[in-house]
């Protein structure tokens, strides 16, 4: 009989820079170096090798190799920073400025060699059920990007500033403004985003997605 791939289960836990030590944040750098220069062949030798620590330390941060895969692509995603608004006192401006700052964040990261590095790994190693890095990246990254969002939209809402029924359907719209194809096209090899580019690909998202949900707008 056909046996079933069972999926790694993958708990997503640190997703805040400040959650990591300055000396764990100088191992997962080494990681992510490491993964842009060989891709497949990141190990725990040579993690330990680059960053100037001992395998055991390693052993005792992360667990084992998918445990430092996780945390590494963590710390790539921290990179997206959580928008910061006050509730009590919120507005369309001060939303606005916190949406589009994490649409900025989030084409920096996403367009930068090392998240299409990742990317590019990890749909291959899932075409090859080779192991459970993209389960690692799907769960640690975009799924964990979304989470901190939607809570910031869900606020705009309550706040009625912005308008929908579902805060997932409004995220996914908002996503897809922000990157567009930009993805698919650095994962087949076009050249990465100018931050000139960047920063005007934000605001244009940011201004169709207020124009689409904003209370203004839909009444």
């Amino acid at each position: 009989m056909p046996t079933t791939r069972r999926l790694p289960v993958v708990v997503a836990i640190k997703i805040n820079e400040d959650s990591f030590t300055p000396r764990q944040q100088v191992v997962l750098t080494a990681a992510l170096d490491l993964l842009v220069e060989n891709g497949d062949g990141l190990t725990m030798t040579g993690v330990a090798r680059r960053a100037s620590c001992s395998k055991e330390t390693l052993y005792k941060w992360f667990g084992d190799r998918d445990g430092l895969l996780t945390a590494t692509v963590q710390w790539q995603a921290a990179k997206v920073r959580m928008p910061q608004v006050n509730r009590t006192g919120l507005n369309v401006s001060s939303l606005r400025a916190s949406v589009e700052q994490f649409a900025r964040d989030l084409l920096a990261v996403l367009t930068g060699e090392i998240s299409v590095t990742l990317n590019r790994t990890a749909v291959t190693h899932a075409a090859q059920e080779k192991d459970s890095l993209g389960t690692i990246v799907l769960e640690n990254g975009p799924l964990a990007i979304r989470r901190r969002l939607k809570p910031i939209l869900e606020a705009g809402r309550d706040a009625r500033l912005l308008r929908f029924e579902n805060s997932e359907e409004a995220f996914r719209t908002f996503f897809g403004l922000v990157v567009r194809d930009v993805q698919i096209r650095l994962l087949l090899g076009d050249k990465t985003l100018k931050q000139t580019d960047i920063e005007a690909d934000a605001k244009q998202a940011t201004d169709h997605f207020f124009a689409l949900y904003g209370y203004s707008a839909t009444q």
